[in-house]
This record gives C-alpha cells, structure tokens and sequence, in this order.
C-alpha cells in the first residue's frame, strides 16, 4: 500500500518552488522505489555546475522567456523548457536545471543509444533471460517471439513497452551496462543533471534528470531519421508470440477483429499480433504534431515531451514533475507550443549547449548499481479517440504475456 501522500491531491497538486529546492535532489519519494539493493547505497547525486548550462539566465527556478512569449496558466509542470530543436535556442523555461525524475522520457536517451549500437534489421527471438527486469507497463513482448530492433523500438517508443527496454538492455550487454551506456551518453551530451538508474524509466537510487538535459537527449535523439520516423507513427502493428502461425502482426488499417488467444494443431498456445496505438496524444489532436515521448510513476508524477512543426520551425517541449489539473499533459505542452511559436524570432533567452558544459565523475554513482525497482509502473495509455479503437488489441498485448510467462511479469497499474 502506498504512503497517505500519494493521494489524488499529492498528483494534482503543484509543487511550491520558493528558494529552489530541487537545485541538488528530486523532490522525496513517496515509495520504496529509491531504496538500494542490498549491499547498495544509494547514488551520490551529479554535482551542481558553478555556471549553468546554456548560460545564467537558467540559473534560477523562475520563468526565462523570450520577448512576446506569454507563459500559459494552466501550465502546472514543475520544470518544463521550449527549445528549437535545429538551432538549439531556448524560447522559454522554468526551473531548466531544477532535478525532477524522467520517468519513461528516458527512453528517448535509451533509444538513442540501441540506435547506434544495433542494427534495426536484426531479428531476435526472445527468451525468458532476455525479458528479465520487464515489470510496469508492457508492450506485449513474449517467449518465443521473433521481433526486430525496429519493432521493439516501436513498442519501447510508442507504447511505452519496459519489455521492450528489457530485450533491447539485454542485447547490449545487461541492464546494468546499459544503463552505465546511457549515463556515459548523456554526459556526451553536456546533461550535468542526470542520473540513469533503470533503463525503462522506473524509479530506482539516484534517478534523475531536468528539463534542460531531456531537451539536450531529445533534440539528439530525433537527430537519428529512425527515431523521428517511429515517435511520429500513429499506430504500427506488433507480432504475437511465439513466432509462426496466428503470430504475425496485423496490419494497423486493415486489422482484423481480435479473436483472443488460438492453439496450434501441435498443441502451441498462440498470442496473435496485434496493434499498437502511439501514446502521445499531443501526435494525435495538435496540428503539425511530429513526435514526442509520454511518462509517469508516483515518484516522478507526470512527465512529458512533445514537438510540432510550423512553419518550417520545429520546436519541443519537455514537462516534468507536472498534474493533470487543469488539463493533460499533453495539452499543457500543446498550449507551450503555442507560445513559442506566436513568439515568432525574438532573442533567445538562452540555447543548448552541444557537447559537455563540465566534467562529472560518474564513477561513484555508477559503483552504487542501477538497483531498485519502482513498485509502479507507467500508464502505457492515454486517453483518447484513436486509442478506443485499438485498445482491445493493446489490453490482450500485455495481458497474453502475463499468460505465457507464468505470472512472472506482471503489467502492474499506475499507482
């Protein structure tokens, strides 16, 4: 059970800012998810750069807005930025550099790093070993499965799969390599606030991020066509398991009514393909919507990135530690969005900073391990019309995986 203060006035409350208080730390946990291994301790947190990244005027927890940028009211995200994400010009944020936990956006970052060591085309057919570490919100990948890089990065990317972010760890050598992977990325990238400790996003000893450096990961990640390609893909259709007979995906315009799980002449229990909805509703209801990455745990509360194209200008929006009151945060990025690009060209108040920004020894973090697994999981759907129409198939997805599994992994509910 969780602690009295993950109440419904807990996820929508804002968070009272004053002084600055997440300069160094995330705010508290409200679980047990930071708690380390035995034989762990816990992280010791990135430290704090003399002079901020993108320059002074991020220094603090306050609005830094470009001239003509009107800040939304129902904008509640404890840190959120706008930036332009061909020239690296910052439009506006609030507490850029303010320490929040990512939740799922960290997968842009692991996307990323699979992307350049894996080849997209390799096929893999996935064994238990390979889905250990799955738990939280799934994407439906199975035993038996035969699935390629790409597909389990559609599933990572659009559906939030941890069983997906799982086999693709895996590959690369563990959960624990890989994550040590996307922490050396992330300081390739001058992040000077972040802390990988679970590959999926889950809360684990030492997670955390701000809305600067998602900025930073995004804006790279959707440097790679791949990665712009599937952020941007409204539904994609995913094989069952195990491969053969009844497995195939289906296609996503042309899907068949779900006939539930089938046997084989042998004997073989088939989970059949299905079809997976892109999760991010910002891609779904705001015009010229090119792509951008949901998530959510207790501890992190809602996070959220989104991009848009007007104009010939592509800009991103990254929310953390956000509310769904008064509205989803997704349209909270959407009404940021709009802001920005009614600013029109007026002087940047800062830009990202490519490369490193200051030199931060990981070793004694990443000597601690990314022990710690979240008792949650992520809302691996958010609400809206397309996604009624394929939920059927995307609820059998993780549901025949818990099936085949045994039980061991378990699609766990978001609070």
């Amino acid at each position: 059970m969780l602690p009295s203060t993950t109440s419904a006035e807990y996820f929508d409350t804002p968070r009272d800012l004053d002084g600055c208080p997440y300069r160094t730390a995330p705010p508290a946990p409200v679980d047990e998810s930071e708690v380390p291994e035995p034989g762990q301790k816990a992280p010791t947190p990135p430290p704090v750069p003399e002079t901020p990244a993108g320059g002074t005027d991020l220094a603090g927890c306050e609005v830094a807005a470009t001239d003509g940028f009107e800040v939304p009211r129902d904008v509640t995200a404890s840190a959120w930025i706008v930036s332009d994400l061909d020239s690296g010009e910052v439009v506006a944020a609030k507490d850029a550099h303010g320490r929040y936990r990512p939740a799922s956006l960290v997968k842009t970052l692991l996307a990323s790093v699979a992307l350049d060591r894996l080849d997209p085309e390799e096929v893999i057919t996935v064994t238990d070993a390979d889905l250990e570490g799955s738990e939280g919100s799934l994407v439906g990948v199975g035993p038996g499965g035969k699935y390629s890089i790409d597909r389990l990065l559609h599933g990572l990317l659009m559906a939030s799969g941890n069983d997906a972010a799982a086999v693709l760890a895996n590959r690369m050598g563990g959960l624990e390599e890989t994550a040590e992977a996307m922490n050396a990325h992330a300081a390739e990238l001058g992040c000077a606030d972040t802390y990988v400790a679970t590959v999926s996003g889950l809360d684990g000893p030492g997670m955390m991020t701000s809305a600067y450096d998602m900025a930073l990961i995004f804006r790279d990640a959707m440097s790679r066509p791949e990665f712009a390609r599937i952020v941007a893909t409204p539904m994609w259709g995913f094989p069952g398991y195990p491969a053969g007979e009844g497995a195939g995906p289906p296609d996503p315009a042309n899907a068949p009514p779900y006939a539930g799980p089938t046997t084989r002449p042998d004997g073989t229990l088939v989970n059949p393909g299905f079809v997976v909805g892109n999760d991010n509703q910002l891609l779904h209801n705001y015009e010229g919507a090119i792509g951008g990455k949901t998530g959510f745990t207790d501890d992190a509360r809602h996070t959220f990135i989104g991009a848009a194209e007007r104009d010939g200008r592509r800009l991103a929006a990254v929310l953390l530690d956000g509310t769904r009151v008064p509205k989803a945060p997704w349209e909270q990025a959407g009404l940021l969005l709009d802001a920005a690009f009614e600013a029109g060209d007026s002087e940047p108040v800062a830009r990202l900073v490519d490369g490193p920004a200051t030199t931060v020894d990981t070793t004694e973090q990443l000597a601690a391990g990314p022990g710690g697994v979240s008792a949650q999981g992520e809302s691996a759907l958010a609400d809206g019309p397309l996604l009624d129409r394929v939920a059927p198939w995307l609820a059998v997805g993780a549901a025949g995986l818990v099936v085949v599994a045994g039980g061991v992994l378990v699609a766990r509910s978001r609070r």
